[in-house]
């Protein structure tokens, strides 16, 4: 159940936090992205803007020769009011700086690509990237000065450094991750109560439906939601009734018809034992007559196997528990039951030990009932290797019997289903499938375990412990 709980959870957070992350992710990104382009071409489109106006300016300049020209641009870049903010530079045609707001050894001549483009290409150009003299991050924007003949004399250019832009623009993308994680959060708070209003009745349902797979038949799920989980609810309350019905109606069939059948077997029991009795009989009719006598045998413990089965389907069956010698019951029953196998070829071999077996809280006669259930099956699914081991020790506060064959054991796959009633496996002996059912019933009664593995070399092993005290 916990697997299929958090296999649950964990599939619905998963596609949930998956989708949402995604789009997070890309909703950060997008809000990123457009105030980066928004606040850079502000930037640009301002710096083009002031770039052109001063060209303007000095467009009356440009007439003069180069020495009142120089001494213009070195007068002009000495008063600019922005010098804190951003650098004017001029840049004669050569690319080298002649003068800049930042003083006359403001630093090397600048090497980015938009001066040469912009002397070329007679336009004003922007530049955004990297100073490949300094390694900052910078926005330039170089703007042609051409003489009155249409000569190029050299470039105007301002730059200033983006990264109180690029701080604003990190500022804005942590405000926007943060953002998603409050939605996250509340995302996972919504998503857990979600969750809990479908794990919880699933759960409930499945327990309930565990009970009913393992007998509680006409067990009823409480139906608290209107919804699916409440379809289910009521399909699963639904079978569960009739489920419990028809097992009623198959354990009142099978009390009546075993009751029934209980009064020609005794007949044809007392009848068969009389006629064995009488020496008159030929050999083909006697012979005839025991195979009657064995096969209403046969019926007639079958008959008891499903009293007993109707007996613990109700509720009825009981148990008349008493301090008793369980050895004794045990060797009595080994020892019974070996003379029948004897005739069949089988032997049965007790393993006596000197061990001080006390004396346990039992019903013997139901013991016995359980043993003997054990050596017949022993000897119908066993009997192959002709042997049959019988042992009792005392083990931890529990007296265990062991009933092992020689037979070719049970496949592995169906051991867990041994037990079950009705269970026969792929075996072509005939019987009722609920012998073992019976028994295993009878053993947890008593508060003991029943159990059946496959012993090493071969074979089938039978262990039942019961508690020396309850």
């Amino acid at each position: 159940m916990k697997k299929r709980k958090s296999s649950l959870r964990s599939r619905w957070l998963g596609n949930t936090l998956t989708v949402f992350c995604l789009l997070g992710l890309v909703c950060v990104l997008l809000i990123t992205a457009t105030f980066a382009v928004y606040y850079y071409s502000n930037m640009r489109s301002d710096m083009m803007s002031r770039a052109a106006q001063t060209s303007q300016f000095f467009s009356g300049y440009i007439s003069q020769n180069y020495d009142d020209y120089y001494q213009s641009c070195v007068s002009y870049a000495q008063t600019f009011e922005m010098s804190g903010s951003m650098e004017l530079q001029f840049i004669n045609n050569d690319g080298v700086l002649v003068a800049s707001s930042y003083g006359p050894w403001a630093g090397k001549s600048p090497r980015t690509g938009e001066i040469a483009k912009a002397i070329r290409q007679r336009q004003t150009e922007p530049f955004i990237g990297v100073d490949p003299d300094t390694g900052e991050h910078i926005m330039a924007v170089s703007c042609p000065m051409i003489y009155s003949d249409g000569q190029v004399v050299g470039v105007l250019r301002y730059v200033t450094s983006t990264r109180l832009l690029n701080r604003q623009i990190l500022q804005i993308a942590l405000v926007a991750v943060g953002a998603f994680f409050v939605l996250l959060s509340v995302l996972l708070l919504s998503s857990g109560y979600y969750i809990r209003s479908i794990v919880l009745p699933v759960n409930e349902i499945t327990q309930k439906a565990r009970r009913i797979a393992n007998g509680s038949y006409g067990a009823q799920i409480q139906k608290k939601y209107n919804d699916e989980i409440g379809v289910l609810a009521d399909t699963i309350n639904e079978m569960s009734a009739k489920i419990n019905q028809n097992e009623k109606m198959q354990a009142e069939f099978i009390a009546s018809l075993s009751h029934e059948l209980r009064t020609p077997l005794t007949a044809i029991n007392g009848w068969s034992e009389t006629l064995l009795s009488d020496d008159s009989l030929d050999e083909q009719t006697s012979r005839g007559v025991k195979i009657i006598s064995r096969e209403a045998r046969r019926l007639t413990d079958m008959v008891m196997e499903l009293l007993d089965f109707t007996r613990l389907q109700d509720g009825r069956f009981t148990l008349n528990v008493q301090v008793s010698d369980i050895r004794a019951a045990f060797e009595d029953t080994v020892y019974m039951y070996g003379s029948h196998l004897q005739q069949n070829g089988i032997r049965l071999d007790y393993m006596d030990t000197d061990e001080e077996i006390p004396e346990i809280p039992c019903d013997c006669a139901r013991l016995r009932q359980v043993f003997l259930n054990i050596l017949d099956n022993a000897a119908k699914h066993g009997g192959e290797g002709k042997r049959i081991e019988a042992s009792m020790t005392v083990e931890e506060e529990n007296v265990v019997v062991r009933i092992r064959d020689y037979g070719p054991g049970i496949p592995e796959e169906e051991l867990p289903l041994v037990k079950k009633k009705f269970y026969k496996g792929n075996t072509k002996v005939r019987g009722t499938g609920i012998g073992l059912a019976v028994c295993d019933e009878i053993v947890q009664m008593h508060g003991g375990v029943l159990d059946i593995a496959n012993a090493p070399g071969g074979g089938t092993v039978v262990t039942v412990s019961l508690p020396v005290a309850q």
